[in-house]
């Protein structure tokens, strides 16, 4: 096992994509899942807190260590299996999702958890649930975990596999690997009609797996994985839509969505029925230009939508969308749709992109990412967006708008040039962020509480949620010694 204290070796450990930095004594590189025990039962006894990072792709300063030991899984990086009858692989953490998917594409195998950074380690996606354009049809990443070896904060193991062990009620039991019991409470929590990943997953009868399933690093280390998959569709279609007015792409979406929900209600073979809604304003548009010259000049919005098909459904399936789109008067001769695999991983190159050059921006002024990860329920997508694009001009800040439409979730990134504009930022963000809470929705979509959200966390549920929600993190972590920071504000 490899541990480096040089500060000049472990200052890309310091801080994530979010451009939020910290700092900590060592960084250790575990091998194995006896060299991870070893690490957290060395943690207890000297009272030393450790974070975990895998590829430090978040956006929420939950692998940025405040102090102490940074654990990074990337010398676990395995894939142990894969079973193409039964049709799972089980993966160490630190395999590399683009690798991944790589390997699985050889197969015929198809894994749909699809984050925009493909740079990020499995065992990240696991922690904080990530999802991405296809969540729209196959629901995040927890839809796709079948069993998880981890280890806990005290350095107990414990094997999960879905099915296994559930609440009875709100009081669900685990056993460690040495029959160790534990007992935990699970608070009650209205469900929420949006995607949400701020806090832990808690439900009556749930599956304890579910719990670890978006922890953020907090109650354990993930150290083998066991992932569904699903079987690579024949054909996919995909195309780039072009608006000239943001109301005609937003009534797109709400149509395509609509129409995709009323085809898996009625198990309609040949309809629409999306993979991926996803949309782009006008400013993001013009933040692309450089990259893509051939965005239409007069194009306010834009939409990337894909389905899956085959050879028999492809005409009539894009008929149909086609209709769609000639309907809301989308810009058909100047629409980019992929008539084959490299023009197809061009649109997804494009949709990628705005994100890595936000993420740019921001690292080129120092300032920590200012990007919203609200969802909001379907019949406030509309309304909201505006209502947000109006609270951003009105302080005269720059911004760009894209994200998960068909679910309903916006990224919005405000991107200031200096420190008063960062300053007003921040007061502007924590009020967008009440007011999609407010609106039935959530703060945390798809990238977790981490380090820098947690205070809305408290906003968003009330002293007796969060006092159950530590009470798990305590029983399971006596010394308070894993992901210290992360998702409470202690």
């Amino acid at each position: 096992m490899i541990i480096k204290t040089d500060q000049n070796e472990i200052q890309d450990y310091l801080k994530d994509a979010s451009n939020t930095m910290g700092y900590c004594d060592r960084v250790v590189y575990p091998e194995s899942t006896d060299d991870v025990v070893s690490i957290l039962i060395k943690a207890n006894a000297e009272k030393n807190m450790v974070t975990v990072c895998g590829n430090r792709t978040g956006l929420s300063g939950g692998s940025v260590p405040t102090g102490g030991i940074v654990l990074s899984t990337e010398k676990m990086n395995r894939i142990l299996e894969i079973n193409e009858e039964e049709k799972y692989a089980i993966v160490e953490p630190g395999v590399l999702l683009s690798e991944f998917l790589k390997e699985l594409k050889t197969k015929k195998l198809y894994y749909p958890p699809d984050p925009t950074e493909l740079n990020c380690f499995l065992g990240g996606t696991v922690a904080t649930n990530a999802s991405g354009s296809k969540t729209f049809k196959y629901g995040s990443t927890r839809d796709f975990v079948l069993g998880m070896e981890i280890v806990l904060p005290t350095g107990e193991l414990l094997n999960l596999e879905i099915g296994q062990t559930s609440a009875q009620k709100f009081e669900l039991s685990i056993l460690t690997a040495n029959r160790e019991k534990i007992d935990l409470k699970i608070p009650s929590l209205k469900s929420l009609p949006t995607k949400n990943t701020a806090g832990y997953f808690c439900q009556e009868g749930m599956d304890a797996i579910d719990l670890f399933i978006g922890s953020e690093g907090t109650l354990g280390i993930f150290t083998k994985l066991k992932l569904k998959l699903l079987t690579a569709p024949q054909l996919v279609l995909s195309a780039v839509i072009f608006f000239n007015s943001e109301d005609d792409g937003l009534n797109f979406i709400e149509s395509a969505r609509n129409e995709s929900y009323n085809s898996r209600k009625n198990k309609r073979q040949y309809a629409i029925d999306a993979l991926a809604l996803e949309y782009f304003d006008k400013y993001a548009l013009n933040f692309l230009r450089d990259d893509f010259p051939n965005i239409p000049k007069d194009a306010n919005s834009a939409v990337w939508f894909e389905q899956e098909v085959d050879e028999a459904s492809s005409n009539q399936i894009t008929d149909l969308w086609i209709s769609l789109i000639e309907k809301h008067h989308g810009d058909l001769s100047n629409s980019w749709i992929a008539m084959n695999e490299k023009d197809k991983m061009k649109f997804v190159e494009f949709r990628h992109r705005i994100s890595t050059k936000v993420n740019e921006f921001i690292s080129s002024h120092n300032f920590r990412k200012l990007g919203t990860d609200f969802a909001v329920p379907d019949k406030e997508l509309k309304k909201f967006y505006y209502k947000l694009k109006n609270d951003v001009r009105e302080v005269g800040l720059d911004y760009v708008i894209y994200g998960h439409f068909g679910n309903s979730h916006i990224h919005l990134n405000m991107l200031p040039k200096n420190s008063e504009e960062f300053e007003t930022a921040k007061k502007l963000y924590d009020k967008m962020c009440l007011s999609a809470i407010n609106s039935g929705g959530t703060f945390a979509a798809e990238h977790g509480v981490g380090k820098n959200k947690k205070l809305l966390l408290y906003e968003m549920y009330d002293e007796i949620v969060m006092s159950d929600m530590w009470k798990i993190k305590q029983t399971l972590d006596p010394n308070l010694v894993l992901g210290n920071g992360n998702i409470f504000n202690t």
